[in-house]
């Protein structure tokens, strides 16, 4: 069961002077909806896993690896008999560039099988097994072991991700490396400017393209609309600004780039299915 869950969120119980959490689970107990603060990894080794983030539903083989990014609601399902690995690392204090871009490419969640990412799937699935090796170990080093086994499944994640998008453009295109850059250069401008009013036509100028043809090249590059990754990075954004007591929610909103209380409370709502004062308390009640 979950141990420490309040209202939708729970605080992960780490091991003991760590960020780190590990469990090599076989019970047949479902998990309510939920969220944290660290990334989740879920790597069944005996019968499936079905996990539920937000609208999509993933049925996870044995072997196969999803991972679930900090901050996403989430869902399990167990089946009768099983087992499977729940690795939670916090990277709370390392805030990189390439690892907040990583995470806005991959959000809400990534599914790593032998078919979907063939280069890098044997070696991500061997770390799986040597992270839960080394936690379980009485050898020095481990937690540092156990970072570096984990960011460097995020550092293949990415470096895949990114050549599995610029496999996506046209093909006949000879601009693909160029637009592959652009978009990269967009992503991280987004990262940096998303408490400003950005707009649709603003980015797609600074691209260089039209605001049609910016919208088609973000959703194949992204997976997502302009405008839904730049609202997930501003919520993010509130999320980490609410845990201050001395902001008000309307402080927030507009130090997170929302113009207008009313469109935060909704955007909030619908992404974290709480409202902000909720979630304030939740967090505050699970650190209490």
């Amino acid at each position: 069961m979950i141990k420490n869950l309040n209202g939708l969120h729970e605080t992960v119980i780490y091991r003991a002077d760590t960020q780190i959490c590990l469990h090599y689970n076989e019970n047949s107990e479902c998990y309510p909806p939920h969220w944290h603060t660290p990334f989740e990894l879920i790597m069944p080794t005996e019968n499936s896993y079905r996990v539920r983030c937000g609208e999509t539903e993933y049925l996870i083989q044995p072997g196969e690896i999803l991972i679930i990014c900090p901050g996403i609601l989430h869902e399990l399902f167990a089946p009768e008999h099983g087992k499977r690995i729940i690795f939670q690392p916090n990277l709370g204090q390392l805030r990189t560039k390439e690892l907040e871009l990583l995470t806005s490419m991959i959000r809400p969640a990534i599914l790593i099988t032998p078919e979907s990412f063939p280069q890098i799937y044997a070696r991500v699935h061997r770390m799986m097994l040597e992270i839960k090796n080394a936690y379980f170990s009485d050898a020095p080093f481990t937690e540092t072991t156990i970072y570096a086994r984990f960011l460097e499944i995020l550092v293949l994640v990415g470096r895949s991700h990114a050549e599995n998008t610029q496999q996506r453009f046209d093909a006949r295109n000879a601009k693909q490396k160029e637009y592959m850059d652009k978009f990269l250069a967009i992503c991280h401008y987004i990262n940096e400017h998303f408490t400003e009013n950005l707009t649709l036509e603003e980015v797609a100028s600074l691209a260089g393209f039209s605001k049609y043809h910016f919208t088609r090249l973000f959703r194949q590059y992204a997976d997502t609309s302009f405008y839904k990754y730049l609202n997930q990075r501003r919520i993010d954004h509130a999320k980490t600004l609410l845990l201050d007591p001395g902001l008000s929610v309307i402080e927030v909103a507009l130090a997170s780039g929302f113009s207008s209380l009313s469109a935060f409370l909704r955007m909030f709502k619908l992404l974290n299915h709480c409202t902000p004062t909720e979630y304030r308390s939740m967090y505050r009640d699970s650190e209490g």
